[in-house]
Order: structure tokens, then C-alpha cells, then sequence
């Protein structure tokens, strides 16, 4: 038997003007009659992070067994009960150096495990975030490095909490001690960003008008493409495709409900979904298409920011946010915070839903993403940066052991989860912040 027929490099895109899309792993991208058709690529590892702002009630978060199975979850994380084998909860870990206790101080060492620099000016300094450690080693090999994304238009400025700039809680990404990366809560901006067609919000505009879809631009070279693949392939195709397409639609959809307006609206500009679990979603999505296509491996998303005042009247909480946190031990209170506790988990759960849907090589993208999903403050009430809410999901690929509940007897530096996750991407590095030691009881003891 001859072969002739080549394999399609990882890195093809399909490129049209002003567009360029990242293709998934197919079939044909494996070399044939070779060792690597007989044996599984190694998977892509993936990293994401999802903050939660201002803690939560513990009594509702926390699975009632404890250093085993996890048996009934809890009230705050009962939607993730469909991927329950999927995630670990661990308890006791900490963030010493977010200390004198601050919601400024929760949001920028969530990522970091670093001490920020009291300032409300310009010269503001904190530490390198772990995700930024991974997009330096592994990012050179996508399209993007890394990719920083949150769900609050604007971005506050000067001071904002006990004397701290604002810049350490509008970003959880910094490149550099001194490097704040902003984020982006847009979901047109993301799409463009990840799939082409940069420029001001001019230009954006203008591109809006002169085309339909990303995917109209392309649709010689995707005809081509799937002349070229089998049916497998193409099916694999056409479901990503279709992906791409729906959110595409989502997006136009919100372009169309806003209303005509000569003066910028700077509470929900062009193009971003009105109720906030729709925008959450469309962010999500957004994200399973990047890991989906390779464009980016790493990834933060902050769910709100600390001090956020947001309300949620959609599942009953007309109360802005942070007072709720500051609750005085008023158990009404702390119920109607354990309900956005619970809204949060459940969007993160229809994220995690989506990634186990999603086909990667040998398996699925969950199983070869870790994504840790948690936030800077234990008891919001005291600001207390003990006892974090902490979820591990995904990585059964790499040897994560799921459906399970870890408390630690003493506090354990956060830091040591994240040089944990790092490991298992493949980012070696010997000690991060004030990590001592690893977090080995997370994973079986495979080779990765």
C-alpha cells in the first residue's frame, strides 16, 4: 500500500480578507502509516482561570464529605452535579501576602500570591501572575499568548480600596511586576481578536457593515478543505464550524437590540448581550473556540470585579453585591449572597459542560484543560484571605483525580496549586511566590 497523501500541519488556518481561523485537531493532521497514526498525540495542555469575587458562604459551598468522594454537593455548587467525577474541591488554602485583608489585594493576588505595593498612584508594583508564567513558556506555540477576558465594560480609575490603585482589581494579568494586561469584556472585540479584523472601533464598525460573517469570507477555502479531508474530518468540521457560526449569530443578535444612539452608550456598548448570564455564556463560548482552535492555551476570566455593585434581580437579588458580602452575619444576607454564590457556579458549570462536549484527539477538551475556578477572599465579611473557595476541573487526562473533597488541616499557600497546575502543563519552574512545597494528593501519579 502507497501512501501519497500528505498531512495537514497543526497550524493550518483558513485565511480570507481580513479574517483568519484556527482549525481543531483533525484526523488528517495526523501523519499516516506512521508511529504517530498508531499512537495518540500527545494532548494540548490547556490552563484557564475563573475568578469569583468577594468570597462566599462557606456553609453552603463546601460538599459534605470532606478528604474523600464528594458525596451530595452543596447548595452554592449543585448545578455542577452532572461533572461531579470532573472537579475537585479544596479547602484551607490561603493567600498571605494579600494580607492587610482588601478586596484590591483579593483580585491581584488570586493570580499572583504576591503582596501589592500600597499606592493609589502610577507606581504601582505586584509580581508576575501564573498564567502569565505559562503563556511565557508555552504561549510562543499559538496564535495568542494568552488571552484576558472579564465581564465589567469599564474599568475604574485612581483610588478604589483602602488606599490601593485601581489597577490591582481591574486586572487579574500581569506580564511584569509593573505590567497590568487589561481584560476584555466585549464580546465583538474578543471575536475579532481571536478570529481577525483588529482596528479602532471606527474601522469595527465599518467592517460590521461591509461583511455578513466571518465564515462568508472563507467559504472557498473551507469548501477546499473539506475536499481534502474524510468524513470524519469533516464532520468534526462542520460541527466547529457551526460553533462559530452560533456565536457569530449571538453577537449580531445583541448588535440588533441596541437601540440607535448618536451618543456612545457607556453601559452596554455595541454588540453586548443586556442580561448578564447571556453575556456570561457568550464569554465562555467564546473561550471553548479558542482553546477548540488552538489559538490560545492559557486563559483568565473575572466574573465580576471585587467591590462590584452589581445586581442580579433574574434570580431574585435586587441587592448590589458588595454590601450583600459585608452581611454582619444577617442571615438573610448571607442566603441572597449564597444565591449569586450559586448564579456563578452554575455559569462555570455550563462552561465546563461545554468543554466536555467539545472532541479533542483522544478525548475532550476538558479532559486535557485545567481550569481553576475560585477567588482571593474566604469570609467577605472580615476580608479574610484564609479558607478560598477553591475548584480544580478537568485534567483527566493528565492524572487529576475528580469527584473529590480535600481539606487541609493547615493553611496551604494557594501558591502551591498554582506551581501544581504549571507542572502539569508542562511549565517547570521550582518555586512561585511564597509556594512551599507541591499539591501531590491532587493527581495520580502518571506520567504527563
Amino acid at each position: 500500500m502507497i501512501i501519497t497523501k500528505k498531512a495537514l500541519p497543526r497550524r493550518t488556518f483558513l485565511r480570507g480578507v481580513g479574517a483568519t481561523l484556527a482549525l481543531p485537531l483533525l484526523d488528517a493532521m495526523i501523519p499516516a502509516a506512521t508511529a504517530a497514526a498508531k499512537t495518540p498525540l500527545r494532548p494540548i495542555r490547556r490552563l484557564g482561570y475563573v475568578f469569583m469575587p468577594m468570597g462566599c458562604d462557606q456553609s453552603r459551598w463546601n460538599p459534605t464529605n470532606v478528604n474523600g468522594r464528594i458525596g451530595e454537593l452543596s447548595p452554592i455548587l449543585s448545578s455542577l452535579e452532572p461533572l461531579k467525577e470532573n472537579i475537585t474541591v479544596i479547602n484551607n488554602l490561603e493567600l498571605r501576602n494579600a494580607y492587610p485583608g482588601s478586596h484590591a489585594t483579593s483580585n491581584s493576588a488570586f493570580l499572583s500570591c504576591a503582596k501589592a505595593k500600597h499606592t493609589e498612584s502610577s507606581d504601582y508594583y505586584l509580581g508576575i501572575t501564573a498564567d502569565q508564567i505559562a503563556a511565557q513558556q508555552i504561549g510562543h506555540e499559538t496564535q495568542l499568548p494568552s488571552l484576558e477576558l472579564s465581564m465589567d465594560m469599564l474599568q475604574t480609575a485612581g483610588q478604589c480600596d483602602n488606599g490601593y490603585a485601581c489597577v490591582y482589581q481591574n486586572n487579574l494579568s500581569w506580564s511584569s511586576p509593573t505590567t497590568p494586561l487589561p481584560s476584555e469584556a466585549h464580546p465583538r472585540i474578543v471575536f475579532e481578536r481571536l478570529f481577525g479584523e483588529g482596528g479602532g472601533l471606527a474601522e469595527r464598525r465599518a467592517a460590521l457593515r461591509r461583511r455578513a460573517s466571518l465564515l462568508d469570507l472563507l467559504t472557498d477555502d473551507i469548501a477546499s478543505l473539506k475536499r481534502r479531508v474524510g468524513a470524519a474530518d469533516q464532520a468534526k468540521l462542520n460541527e466547529y464550524l457551526d460553533t462559530v457560526r452560533e456565536v457569530e449569530r449571538r453577537i449580531q443578535k445583541a448588535e440588533s437590540n441596541v437601540v440607535d444612539n448618536p451618543l456612545p452608550d457607556l453601559e452596554r456598548p455595541l454588540g453586548v448581550p443586556a442580561a448578564y448570564a447571556d453575556h456570561a455564556r457568550l464569554m465562555f463560548d467564546l473561550q471553548v473556540l479558542a482553546m477548540q482552535g488552538d489559538i490560545t492555551r492559557v486563559i483568565s476570566f473575572q466574573l465580576a470585579r471585587e467591590t462590584s455593585n452589581r445586581t442580579y434581580p433574574e434570580i431574585g437579588v435586587p441587592d448590589p453585591h458588595h454590601p450583600l458580602s459585608h452581611h454582619g452575619n444577617d442571615p438573610d444576607k448571607i442566603a441572597r449572597m449564597a444565591k449569586i454564590n450559586a448564579f456563578h457556579v452554575s455559569l462555570f458549570s455550563y462552561f465546563l459542560a461545554r468543554l466536555k462536549a467539545t472532541p479533542d484527539g483522544s478525548g475532550t477538551l476538558l479532559d486535557h484543560s485545567l481550569i481553576l475556578y475560585g477567588s482571593g477572599i474566604g469570609n467577605p465579611n472580615v476580608h479574610d484571605h484564609t479558607d478560598l473557595p477553591i475548584i480544580v476541573a478537568g485534567g483527566a487526562a493528565g492524572g487529576m483525580k475528580g469527584g473529590r473533597h480535600i481539606r487541609y488541616e493547615q493553611p496551604v499557600p494557594l501558591a502551591n496549586l498554582h506551581l501544581s497546575l504549571l507542572d502539569k502543563v508542562g511549565v517547570k519552574i521550582d518555586t512561585f511566590a511564597d509556594s512551599n512545597g507541591r499539591i501531590t494528593d491532587l493527581f495520580s501519579p502518571v506520567t504527563v
